[in-house]
């Protein structure tokens, strides 16, 4: 296990459908649970969900807010994909490629859980471009 774990809390609305999203469709584990939230292992990183009475708005476009996971992986990436698209969960934005021919390229897509958090899943077609590249500006879609 790394040494070193990402953690992310972010709100729903209740925990079954917070399961069919996260555990049935993206396959995650499921770690402790309780009526008012539970933690999720995503690609080894800690997901919890608590349930919240506040109204859950959809925000417009991808930004400011959204999270998810880089794949150093293609395969896995486009496994992932699959399997999104296999379980028909809700897609904010289907795959695409972003700075094609450019050593920023790489391949997206986002997903829209029940309680209207985006997630978006990445695979970089050069490493060194998922921190480095800083003589280039370009950070995600302008027209998004």
């Amino acid at each position: 296990m790394p040494h070193v774990l990402f953690h992310l809390a972010f709100p729903v609305s209740n925990i079954p459908d917070t399961k069919r999203f996260y555990v049935d469709g993206l396959g995650c584990q499921i770690g402790r649970e309780n009526a008012g939230s539970i933690i999720l292992n995503l690609q080894g990183h800690q997901l919890v969900a608590h349930v919240t009475n506040e109204p859950l708005t959809p925000q417009r476009g991808i930004y400011p807010r959204h999270f998810g996971l880089i794949f150093t992986d293609e395969t896995e990436w486009r496994s992932l994909l699959d399997q999104a698209e296999q379980q028909h969960l809700q897609f904010y934005q289907s795959a695409k490629s972003r700075f094609l021919g450019t050593t920023l390229e790489h391949s997206t897509f986002f997903l829209e859980d029940p309680f209207s958090n985006l997630l978006e899943f990445k695979h970089y077609r050069h490493f060194e471009a998922i921190f480095g590249e800083k003589a280039l500006a370009q950070i995600g879609d302008a027209e998004a």
